[in-house]
C-alpha cells in the first residue's frame, strides 16, 4: 500500500463539532512507536458525545494501536488522550468503569460456559452489586442473542458466538461510552444486522458508541460521524455525511450504445469511464466544474445514444475513501 499524497491529507475539520464538555474522547498529537516505526502518527481526534463514531481504515492503519493507548492498555510514544473528560492513562481507575470496551476480539475461558463467563467477568468488576449480577448476566446474553447458548461451554462457540459474548460481557452495566474493535467480525449477514441494531438502540438510550471497523458498508449504515486512518495518519473526519459530500458522485448513464456514450461523454469532461458491455451501463468521474445534466443528456440523445437511464449516483465513504488516500480499500473484508 503506498503512503496517501500529501496533497490529498486535509485537516481534521472542527466545524460542527460540539465544545469540550460534549466531547468524550479527544486526542492531541498521539503517537505510538515500534521499533522505529510510527503506528500511530500524531492524531487529532475528536468523538462527540452521543454520537455513533465509526473508525474507519484498512487492517493496519493505526485503528486498533490507537484504541489500546484510549483504554490505557499501552502508553502513547508522544502527545495525549482524554476519555470522558479524563486523561488516560493515568485516570484509568476512574474511567474504564464508564466505559465497555471489546477489543481485538474476548478473552473467553473455553472451560467454562457463556453464561459462567459472564458471571466471572462481573464479578472482578470493583463497582457490580452482586444482588443484580444473575439478572444481568440474563439481560446481556438475551440482548446478543444467546440465552439459548447460555450453558454451552465457550470453546464450543463458533467465532460469530464469541463475539456475542464479548459484546455481551460490555453490556453487563450501563455505559457512557461504548468502544468495539470490529464487533461484526465473524458474524453471518444475519448477525450483523442484529449488531448494527443493537448499536443503534444503544445509541438512543445516550450511550456514545466508538465503532471501528475496516467494513465502509458497516460504517455508512450505522455511524452519524466517522474519522479516516491509513498507514497511521488521520486523514480526515467529521459528520457520515460530510465525509460523502465532499467528494462529487459519478455520473451513470444506461444504453445500449456504450461506446458512443464513451466518445461524448469523453467530449463533455466526464473522466474515468468505465463501460459494463453486459448491462449497458456507462459510468464516469464529472469533472469539478460539472457540465448543465440537462445539456449533456441531450448531447447524448442528440449523437444518436439511446438513453434508458441517466442520472448521478450519490458519492460513498468508498468513494470519499479513495479520494482521501488515493488508496483502494478492502470493502468486503
Amino acid at each position: 500500500m503506498s503512503q496517501p499524497p500529501a496533497t490529498d491529507v486535509v485537516p481534521a475539520p472542527r466545524g460542527g463539532v460540539e465544545p469540550d464538555g460534549d466531547v468524550v474522547i479527544e486526542t492531541r498529537g498521539l503517537a505510538k512507536q515500534y521499533r522505529g516505526t510510527l503506528a500511530v502518527d500524531g492524531l487529532d481526534l475528536r468523538v462527540p458525545r452521543g454520537s455513533v463514531f465509526g473508525f474507519l481504515g484498512p487492517n493496519g492503519s493505526g485503528k486498533t494501536t490507537t484504541i489500546r493507548m484510549l483504554m490505557g492498555l499501552i502508553e502513547p510514544t508522544a502527545g495525549s488522550a482524554r476519555v470522558l473528560g479524563r486523561p488516560m492513562p493515568g485516570a484509568s481507575r476512574a474511567v474504564l468503569p464508564k466505559v465497555g470496551a471489546l477489543i481485538e476480539g474476548p478473552a473467553l475461558y473455553g472451560f467454562l460456559s457463556g453464561q459462567d463467563n459472564l458471571l466471572r467477568f462481573d464479578s472482578a468488576d470493583p463497582t457490580a452489586d452482586p444482588r443484580t449480577r444473575a439478572v444481568r448476566v440474563a439481560a446481556a446474553l438475551d440482548r446478543v442473542g444467546l440465552s439459548a447458548a447460555a450453558q454451552k461451554k465457550a470453546k464450543a462457540y463458533s467465532l460469530g458466538m464469541k463475539q456475542r459474548l464479548g459484546l455481551a460481557s460490555a453490556l453487563l452495566q450501563p455505559r457512557e461510552l461504548l468502544v468495539l474493535d470490529e464487533p461484526t467480525n465473524g458474524l453471518d449477514p444475519q448477525g450483523m444486522r442484529e449488531i448494527r441494531g443493537l448499536v443503534r438502540e444503544l445509541a438512543e438510550d445516550g450511550t456514545t458508541v466508538f465503532l471501528s471497523s475496516h467494513l465502509l458498508d458497516e460504517i455508512e449504515q450505522v455511524c452519524t460521524h466517522a474519522a479516516v486512518m491509513a498507514r497511521g495518519r488521520l486523514i480526515t473526519q467529521g459528520t457520515v455525511a460530510e465525509l460523502a459530500a465532499g467528494t462529487r458522485g459519478r455520473l451513470a448513464v444506461t444504453t445500449p450504445d456504450p461506446a458512443q456514450a464513451v466518445r461524448v461523454l469523453e467530449e463533455h469532461g466526464v473522466s474515468e469511464l468505465l463501460a459494463d458491455p453486459h448491462t449497458g451501463e456507462v459510468t464516469g468521474e464529472l469533472p469539478a466544474t460539472p457540465p448543465d445534466l440537462v445539456e449533456l443528456n441531450a448531447a447524448l440523445v442528440t449523437a444518436g445514444v439511446r438513453v434508458r437511464a441517466f442520472g448521478v449516483r450519490r458519492a460513498s465513504l468508498e468513494d470519499a475513501f479513495v479520494a482521501l488516500t488515493g488508496e483502494g480499500f478492502n470493502v468486503a473484508g
